[in-house]
């Protein structure tokens, strides 16, 4: 009888082993581990318990065990101090709590039998096995049972070991397709091995007809604006170092045009031993950087051009009548002062309207809310306004119950300002009119003209900062804030500004404003 022993304890020996290249679900493996301890200890019931990553026991798995027995034993588990040896302390502690458990609840009937699991020198766990009767173990009985949790242990490390590589791998799954950024991994052999969504948004292609394909092929620039295209870099032997990183910024080619001003930056990875494993590419849309840059270069042509010509005129003023051959008379003299305080005034506007803009980009605008009645502030400015003209009507058309609203008279009529002085300078005569009315909960103000119109093509840009049109820039003056500013005042009130398309014959913009009640 004694051989078929150890051809029992050879095959569980030899099962264990199968699971530990077989199975690497945790939970999957433990059962298998429990039931097979279970029967080779001739017992009626068990559990395991392992040990927590930052210390502490917890109960995995069990069998043949009652709920109100596990509900005893969990909270005496957490119990348990962590101990620099823990072979030596937790594990006895574990198998007394244990032992103690199974003597009350059985009366005396059952003992127990625990062996821990230890793989290189480090305690994972213990499997614990109830029986009806004290066990005896023979020498090679111990070596066989202590070979088995030493297997157990093994088989459950390298399940903990999977579980944590997958895990790792859905964070990195998760990291990658969040990215806001395109992120591509690049073998050695420049074909991608890995794409994210946002790369494959970026670029208008599917990710599965973008893995798997040459770099080169997918990465296609129309034009270069900073250093060299990843395959000549590699040509000319990039990586010399693992953190030779390689920045390339220019127009990407997509499925659908246009193409898509990028920079992509390429991180090497390599071994140990300076081989080239993979290569990762982070692509950022860099659009607004270039419209950064080119409202930068607006900005200074605009403001130079505006600048230069108030400043030439002063200057030739100032010049003219500082001349000491010359003798003027008072009317002159009364003309060019009178030019040079209008281009003062003309500069003057020019810088706080920078200001305003200055301060709306850094944060919004502050606003005064007092009672005004628009159709009062609308007629002094048309009045104010028609003194600068002879060639437009400026009149204000009004309901008469048009109410009151709480605003910033200031800003109100900075806004208003704006308007009519586009009017004025868009259109060459004709009447300008300045209504409004009121609906449920806001009111409407319109400033129309009669001139050529705002053209289609320019409409979804005329609130934009400095934004002018080609015509305008060649035939008239300004820097192109005045609606920028003014939609920027009207939805600081929670108002809305827009072009009226539908008006006919010239331009109209309108804007609304809430009818607030002062609290």
């Amino acid at each position: 009888m004694l051989p078929d022993i150890r051809v029992r304890q050879r095959d569980y020996l030899l099962e264990i082993s199968r699971a530990l290249t077989q199975e690497l679900d945790l939970d999957t493996l433990l059962e298998r581990i429990l039931i097979i301890s279970i029967e080779m200890l001739a017992g009626q019931a068990g559990l395991i318990v392992l040990r927590g990553e930052s210390g502490g026991w917890q109960l995995r798995v069990s069998e043949g065990i009652t709920p109100e027995f596990l509900k005893e034993l969990t909270p005496l588990l957490k119990e348990i101090s962590d101990n620099e040896n823990p072979e030596e302390f937790e594990i006895p502690e574990v198998n007394r709590i244990l032992n103690r458990l199974t003597f009350a609840a059985s009366l005396g009937l059952l003992s127990g039998v625990g062996l821990p699991m230890v793989t290189r020198q480090q305690v994972l766990g213990v499997i614990f096995i109830f029986r009806s009767y004290a066990g005896i173990f023979s020498t090679n009985d111990r070596n066989v049972l202590s070979s088995f949790a030493n297997q157990a242990a093994i088989a459950v490390k390298n399940a903990q070991l999977y579980t944590t590589v997958t895990t790792n791998k859905q964070h990195l799954d998760t990291v990658l397709d969040s990215a806001a950024d395109g992120i591509l991994i690049i073998g050695p052999n420049q074909v991608i091995e890995r794409c994210n969504p946002a790369f494959s948004r970026m670029i208008s292609l599917p990710v599965e007809d973008i893995q798997g394909q040459p770099h080169e092929k997918i990465v296609a620039f129309g034009s270069l604006t900073h250093d060299i295209k990843l395959e000549d870099a590699v040509a000319g032997g990039w990586p010399l170092t693992p953190h030779a990183q390689l920045y390339v910024e220019g127009d990407l080619k997509r499925h659908h045009p246009p193409s898509l001003p990028v920079g992509i930056t390429y991180a090497p990875v390599l071994s140990p031993d300076g081989i080239l494993l993979n290569i990762i590419a982070t692509v950022r849309d860099i659009t607004r950087f270039r419209q950064a840059e080119e409202l930068k270069s607006t900005f200074i042509s605009v403001i130079s051009h505006e600048l230069k010509t108030p400043v030439a005129l002063i200057k030739g003023y100032v010049c003219t009548l500082l001349r000491d051959d010359a003798k003027w008379d008072s009317e002159f003299f009364h003309e060019s002062l009178n030019v040079i305080e209008e281009e003062a005034d003309r500069l003057s506007q020019l810088i706080e309207n920078l200001l305003d803009a200055t301060r709306l980009q850094a944060g919004g605008v502050k606003l005064k809310k007092t009672e005004l009645f628009i159709p009062a502030n609308a007629k002094r400015l048309a009045t104010r306004f028609q003194t600068q003209t002879d060639k437009h009507k400026i009149t204000t058309d009004f309901l008469e119950d048009f109410p009151s609203i709480m605003a910033d008279e200031v800003r109100i009529e900075q806004v208003l300002s704006n308007l009519i002085s586009n009017s004025i300078k868009y259109s060459e005569k004709g009447e300008i009119i300045i209504s409004g009315r009121a609906k449920k909960d806001i009111i409407i103000v319109c400033i129309s003209d009669e001139g050529e119109g705002i053209a289609p093509q320019d409409i979804p840009y005329v609130f934009d900062r400095f934004y002018r049109s080609a015509d305008a820039l060649r035939t008239k003056k300004g820097a192109g804030l005045g609606l920028y500013l003014a939609k920027a005042i009207i939805e600081a009130h929670k108002g809305k500004v827009w072009i009226d398309t539908e008006h006919g014959n010239g331009a109209r913009i309108c804007f609304s404003l809430p009818i607030e009640t002062e609290e």
